[in-house]
């Protein structure tokens, strides 16, 4: 997993009262403590999730949290919502004050939402570049036909952005209901891409990320995602 680095010694002078000078000295005395072993160098690169000690005290000691969660109707993908519940409401985890969410869901759409206190890893899975793949289960209010997949595939124009979405996969399941995998996240892309028919969107559940998927994890419930998981979506 790659993060954001900085020298051991900017550091020390950003999180203590010493300084950039003062940190060689500090390392020669083992009085720095890095990941639970003294410090090998001020150059030493240490990351937000790098445990760092100094005279027995945490200076760092942030945990880098990865947890997905199957997102029930009716909840704000917010962290703090003055009206509704947040998703934030229905996680147990200790450090869940420090999480932020990765790529929305309506109030009212459900499944896979992915929360993490890195934002370099939030970054890199949204990027435009990154492509990572998303999938969702679509229940329409009328219904389609093989036109759809062609228009999907083709992309469809929005006029307010002025741009053409990208190629999207569409598998009409039956007349009403549809699998749909595409690459961006636009605002209500879903939706205004349905609406291109001027079909409504009855119900959205988004199944999977990439490679991770919820599996078996009941609406409401969440998980910290296993090491094999962070490394299978491609991002590490």
């Amino acid at each position: 997993m790659a993060f954001k680095t900085t020298r051991l010694d900017r550091f020390i002078a950003r999180s203590s009262g010493f300084s950039i000078a003062d940190t060689r000295l500090l390392i020669a005395q083992q009085r720095i403590i890095v990941d639970g072993l003294p410090a090998e160098s001020a150059q030493q690169r240490v990351t937000a999730f790098t445990q760092v000690m100094l005279n027995g005290k945490a200076l760092n000691d942030t945990k880098a949290v990865y947890l997905m969660l199957n997102k029930p109707q009716g909840v704000v993908s917010a962290t703090k919502d003055p009206k509704h519940a947040t998703v934030l409401d229905l996680i147990q985890h200790p450090a869940k004050e420090s999480l932020h969410i990765v790529g929305r869901l309506d109030f009212n759409s459900t499944g896979l939402l992915l929360l993490t206190n890195d934002g370099a890893w939030s970054r890199k899975i949204s990027l435009p570049e990154t492509k990572l793949r998303k999938t969702y289960e679509v229940t329409v209010s009328t219904p389609m036909n093989e036109a759809y997949i062609s228009a999907f595939q083709s992309g469809i124009y929005f006029g307010y952005e002025d741009l053409m979405t990208q190629p999207a996969e569409l598998e009409i399941v039956s007349p009403f209901t549809a699998r749909l995998s595409l690459v961006e996240g636009r605002y209500h892309q879903v939706k205004r891409m349905f609406g291109h028919f001027q079909n409504k969107v009855l119900a959205l559940h988004r199944v999977s990320v990439g490679s991770l998927t919820l599996g078996g994890l009941e609406l409401g419930d969440s998980r910290l995602l296993t090491r094999r998981e962070l490394e299978r979506v491609g991002l590490d």
